[in-house]
């Protein structure tokens, strides 16, 4: 087993909260990462149908079997379950509930209207860079082998892993979050979002392209981004007098999905396909969210783009601290990555050489126009 960087957060809010909830994608780790975090308690999985349906008829009966607590696993298939929990951690301060889930929205749901204030919520997302180390392997071979656990503890080629990984989110999360009537209209919407990757969103065109209505493509959105399938960065709004835009840029959680959805068959084509450079920003991206989500911090990135075109791919904000950085998957140095840079720190008023380019070569470099870092040491970043 690889060691996940968010085992010790887990561990230390466990001696805080008796509900621990845990979400993230399908298959990034979770039931992994609490079995051995917890491995006194015993695991019970609520996708096995029997299980599920005892669970669902008698809640009452079926937690008597746990009285010390219990991993319960994809809770989100047993709703009524939240109630109960509720009542048993507030009666019994020893017991330990660690509840997992990939379906943020279903979750979110319950966890406001029983459990609010009583669980601690943390985020698995597939690999980082620290806990894969990926040494020598290009950029170019991580775009498209993605960082779920399963691409490396089991060998298994990404293209046979990824479309009967989006398959089988079809038909699970989906049909369970929302009754689509034409699933491959469906599919469909979601390779035009993965040909989307780092721009701007426009519900229109992009519904235009489906075939479906606005309306729609913001619902199918939205079902998509609670399944952790995609992320919308959204615009950092302060303005320094400046026309700003206003509309938010598509993401994947995994550029593995993104890969397999574009129809990449192997890296070499990442290296060749238009969209290389939209890959690697959306790979550096996801290290930055992972940063935070792996310490127990719920925040994204935003960008920043002017009605003029000038833009800085990614802003790590907390409080009025604020790091500007521009992501090229280039591999040669060039001054001119600083020219975005330059421009905002200007209208922003800070310090020359504040902020960073990071780019797709292997050495980091301080220069008199800023700092380079390689892909391979964002650490050198420091953390807000």
């Amino acid at each position: 087993m690889i060691e996940r960087t968010l085992t010790p957060k887990i561990l230390a809010l466990a001696q805080k909260f008796q509900v621990i909830t845990l979400t993230g994608p399908r298959q990034s780790g979770k039931t992994t990462l609490v079995k051995a975090a917890f491995p006194a308690l015993p695991y019970v999985s609520l996708e096995e149908p029997d299980i599920r349906q005892i669970a669902l008829t008698d809640p009452r009966g079926f937690l008597s079997n746990y009285p010390a607590g219990a991993i319960l696993d994809e809770i989100q298939n047993t709703p009524d379950l939240f109630s109960y929990i509720q009542k048993i951690v507030d009666e019994k301060r020893q017991t330990q509930f660690i509840l997992t889930g990939s379906s943020n929205f279903l979750l979110m749901e319950k966890i406001s209207q029983t459990l609010a204030g009583r669980t601690a919520i943390l985020h698995l997302l597939p690999f980082s860079f620290e806990e894969l180390e990926p040494g020598a392997e290009p950029y170019e071979n991580l775009i498209f082998k993605g960082q779920y656990p399963r691409i490396y503890d089991r060998a298994i080629a990404p293209t046979d892993f990824y479309p009967v990984y989006i398959q089988t989110y079809i038909e699970k999360d989906v049909r369970l979050m929302k009754n689509i009537g034409d699933i491959n209209a469906f599919i469909q919407f979601t390779q035009l979002c993965a040909g989307r990757t780092g721009q701007l969103l426009n519900y229109t065109g992009l519904a235009s392209d489906s075939g479906i209505s606005p309306n729609t493509a913001k619902a199918w959105l939205s079902i998509l981004e609670s399944s952790y399938i995609v992320y919308r960065l959204q615009p950092f709004h302060r303005n320094f007098n400046k026309r700003l835009v206003k509309s938010s840029k598509l993401y994947f959680y995994d550029t593995g999905v993104a890969c397999s959805l574009l129809g990449i068959r192997d890296e070499n084509q990442v290296n060749l396909h238009y969209m290389k450079g939209a890959l690697f920003e959306n790979l550096i991206l996801n290290e930055f969210i992972k940063r935070d989500f792996n310490r127990g911090v719920h925040r994204q990135p935003y960008f920043w783009q002017d009605s003029h075109g000038k833009e800085i791919d990614c802003l790590l904000v907390e409080g009025e601290k604020t790091v500007p950085v521009e992501i090229k998957s280039g591999k040669t140095i060039s001054n001119s990555y600083f020219d975005n840079l330059e421009y905002w720190r200007q209208l922003a008023a800070v310090p020359e050489q504040h902020g960073y380019v990071v780019y797709g070569g292997e050495q980091s470099l301080q220069t008199s126009a800023g700092s380079f870092i390689s892909w391979r040491e964002l650490n050198r970043i420091p953390t807000l």
